[in-house]
């Protein structure tokens, strides 16, 4: 841990050295909340969000609040290595365009409905406000990659193999949950008097109602979603590697985790409802995977289960730099330079692409220095050809 701030009604633990005054606005109003427990803890990828910081985590009593867990319920990375130890570049040009036919990439989607057993399975849908009125469109939806940072990356580990990563989340479906639920939240604090000021976007919940029991369940699909989601993405991956490879080529299991969510934990002996909001679950032994930017490497590590963090890390580098501002300030010969050099096949075509250029991220290197109490790395897995949406 880098610092810890105690200036608020309960303490903000940091895993980073500098916080943009937004994010750290958004950190104390999270410290300030009535039913916040113990402490708020920042990780190496903090910066501003909606409401809360991405990169934080907070623990609360008895509440849940739908802009804590954010738009893109289950948002996170899955992986797979392959048994190939090298990929020369015009076959993974043919790869891509491959992959790229087969997953509908930015706000694209399937043409035809897929499979109902690709969708979450356990739930009773017709007792849920959004998740029964969005079903038939997430069945066009779930496969999907969507855009901004999201990707498909093929990578050389540093095991020697290749692998195969998606960063992916729950598309529309989630989307409709959480604005859903922000809203009922936000009209029924306003109807409780809450104590919670209206500009900290930070309505909650009380978990002993019945609209955050809803909530907590359709959350819990758009989790599932969102990994149903990556899964498909990767079956489908997988099967464009099979046509090329024949059937010698080989996959381990999949590894898979969330980075935006609400759980039920158990912390510090007490029952409390952790909101991880781009932060990534790293309890003892818990295999995980933070990415870096486009052009960065990423890293499959295993966590140390540190308390104080709520038994967590980085879901990623962090931003630097907004979208806007990147698209504006960046240089688009520059940032392709930086790529061309490391030989990566990438996505930087023009200025609009700039939004996902390196130069908007953290160094993913001291992104990982700063959190060595909270994981160790077990691979790193360099980039050879990103897909972005």
């Amino acid at each position: 841990m880098e610092k810890e701030i105690r200036t608020e009604r309960v303490p903000i633990k940091m895993w980073v050295k500098e916080v943009e005054e937004g994010a750290m606005e958004q950190a104390k109003n999270l410290a300030n909340l009535p039913f916040a427990f113990k402490h708020v803890a920042l990780m190496p990828d903090c910066h501003q969000g909606f409401g809360m910081p991405i990169g934080g985590v907070l623990a609360t009593r008895e509440v849940i609040i739908p802009n804590a867990v954010g738009v893109d319920i289950g948002c996170g990375m899955c992986a797979v290595q392959t048994s190939l130890e090298e990929i020369d570049r015009d076959t993974l040009m043919k790869l891509l365009n491959a992959i790229r036919m087969d997953v509908p990439l930015g706000a694209k989607h399937h043409k035809k409905p897929q499979s109902p057993g690709n969708m979450p399975k356990g739930y009773d849908i017709n007792k849920f406000n959004v998740v029964k009125r969005e079903y038939d469109r997430a069945l066009h939806q779930v496969g999907t990659l969507g855009g901004g940072n999201h990707f498909i990356e093929i990578q050389k580990g540093s095991d020697g193999m290749i692998w195969i990563m998606i960063h992916s989340g729950s598309r529309n479906i989630g989307k409709q949950v959480a604005d859903y639920y922000n809203k009922l939240a936000i009209k029924l604090n306003e109807k409780w008097k809450s104590p919670v000021p209206g500009n900290a976007q930070l309505a909650y919940l009380p978990l002993e109602t019945e609209e955050a029991q809803v909530y907590l369940s359709e959350m819990n699909y758009c989790v599932d979603f969102a990994f149903c989601n990556r899964q498909l993405m990767m079956n489908n991956i997988i099967d464009v590697f099979k046509k090329t490879f024949g059937g010698k080529f080989k996959t381990a299991p999949m590894i898979n985790i969330a980075h935006n969510y609400a759980a039920i934990e158990e912390h510090f002996r007490e029952k409390v409802v952790v909101h991880r909001k781009g932060a990534t679950y790293a309890g003892e032994g818990t295999t995980g995977i933070v990415p870096g930017s486009q052009g960065a490497p990423s890293y499959i590590v295993r966590g140390k289960g540190n308390a104080d963090s709520f038994k967590s890390c980085s879901h990623g580098a962090g931003r630097v730099m907004g979208r806007r501002a990147a698209t504006r300030n960046l240089d688009l010969k520059t940032e392709i330079n930086k790529l061309n050099k490391k030989n990566i096949i990438h996505s930087i075509k023009s200025q609009k692409d700039l939004d996902e250029a390196a130069s908007a991220y953290k160094d993913i290197d001291e992104v990982m220095n700063l959190q060595k109490d909270l994981v160790k790395v077990l691979l790193e897995l360099e980039p050879l050809a990103v897909i972005k949406g």
